[in-house]
């Protein structure tokens, strides 16, 4: 038996969590601009038709008392942690697919937890306890029937499926349902005489082949209760980015910069965090005309800086020779290696944090790394926006938002400026 589970509106749900009075209000993330795209709503928000992928300027129009949020990708990562370590005390088979849900592997797990339906139980018990958020749960013989089970009763639903309900499911269920058809598929199928799962059964798989490609196998074994995707624990992460819409265009080098350096911060701690070192840093890049813009560059040697990051992206802006304003930009890395990987090391040194262009000295990359550990571990225990760039901050001030630590129940006051430890540079 496999478990699915989600979480319930996850970002809007730690916004709430935060914030206890925006508990039963319409919250939308995506943030306050007309410009932006819905990322996440609560179900008081769904209720006015509000959806992810929704333009900021309809879902205002659909739900004008919405609390509109700028997304804190920071901190969602932060709970998504914990939830994550919450599962991994019911299976150690877990599967990670998203920021908001994971799977689990139970084979075994009724001599531990008893039937399925409590080990579903105990995990929305726990989750609610230890992180303060609900979960959906669907528990299968099949890995994507357990995703459909997951959202049958959505929110804080629990569906279990048993064996021998399996094919009677499978026949009733809408083809729209399954995992990888999308409208344009669905359409294609419908024209077969395809409407629900259990119809793929019996059509020739040559006809269903000829039409879907590759998916045509798989869609009829789905139908006859055959699926061979298991729970894999490891993904390996090919790459790390992260991206942001302007709430205006422009071409102003020092706004593209700031944002630029903003992303190097996010990526260099999320590299850090999975142990990882960088050999290509890349930057994305969408004018007023919605055309995409993409360079990309090799370090001189893999990195987890974000310094480092940072100016490698810098440069690459700089050689793109801007004809239009921005409207989106991101940076990202890719050819990740492990931290561990050895380094060639240079016979001449230079001191302090000094670097000539994009070289760094083996000696200055060591300060930047530790400067990265120090900001790390600021943030574990107060939060990502606790400590920053200076040229990031505006008005030189802090979102007091950010200043609580992360097990928290209650807001610490910020950090005392005499308290701070100044070291000659």
């Amino acid at each position: 038996m496999i478990c699915h589970v989600d979480m319930d509106a996850f970002f809007a749900a730690v916004e709430q969590l935060d914030d206890p009075s925006l508990a039963g209000k319409c919250v939308i993330i995506g943030g306050v601009s007309d410009r932006g795209v819905v990322a996440a709503a609560s179900y008081e928000a769904r209720q006015f038709g509000v959806r992810s992928a929704m333009p900021v300027f309809q879902a205002k129009k659909r739900c004008p008392e919405g609390v509109f949020l700028r997304p804190r990708h920071g901190r969602y990562k932060q709970v998504s942690e914990r939830v994550m370590d919450v599962l991994g005390t019911f299976s150690p088979v877990l599967e990670q697919v998203s920021i908001d849900e994971a799977y689990l592997d139970l084979a075994g797990c009724e001599g531990l937890f008893g039937p399925y339906v409590r080990i579903g139980a105990a995990i929305k018990d726990k989750i609610r306890r230890e992180v303060g958020l609900s979960c959906s749960v669907g528990i299968a013989p099949l890995k994507f029937l357990a995703k459909i089970a997951s959202d049958m009763d959505k929110p804080d639903g629990l569906r279990v499926i048993p064996v021998e309900e399996v094919q009677d499911l499978i026949n009733a269920l809408p083809v729209s349902k399954v995992p990888g058809v999308g409208p344009v598929t669905a359409k294609a199928l419908e024209r077969m005489g395809i409407r629900f799962l259990g119809d793929a059964r019996r059509v020739d798989l040559n006809l269903l082949v000829s039409r879907l490609g590759r998916f045509g196998y798989r869609l009829h074994e789905l139908s006859a209760g055959i699926d061979r995707s298991r729970v894999i624990p490891v993904h390996a992460v090919k790459s790390i980015s992260s991206e942001e819409t302007l709430e205006s265009d422009t071409m102003e080098m020092r706004v593209l910069e700031n944002l630029l350096l903003k992303h190097a911060e996010d990526v260099g701690r999320q590299v850090r965090k999975k142990k990882v070192m960088a050999k290509t840093v890349f930057i994305k890049l969408k004018d007023s005309d919605f055309k995409q813009i993409t360079r990309q560059a090799q370090l001189a040697e893999p990195s987890q800086t974000a310094e480092i990051i940072y100016r490698a992206a810098v440069e690459l802006l700089r050689a793109c020779g801007l004809q239009k304003p921005v409207r989106l930009a991101g940076l990202g890395v890719s050819d990740l290696v492990s931290s561990d990987t050895p380094v060639q090391q240079s016979l001449f040194e230079a001191s302090g944090f000094e670097a000539s262009g994009n070289e760094f000295s083996r000696k200055a990359m060591k300060k930047w790394e530790q400067v990265g550990e120090t900001v790390d571990a600021i943030a574990e225990r107060f939060g990502p926006g606790a400590v920053q760039k200076a040229r990031l901050c505006e008005d030189g001030k802090r979102s007091p938002r950010n200043l609580t630590p992360v097990n928290a129940t209650q807001t610490r006051r910020p950090l005392d400026p005499s308290r701070i430890r100044r070291n000659k540079p």
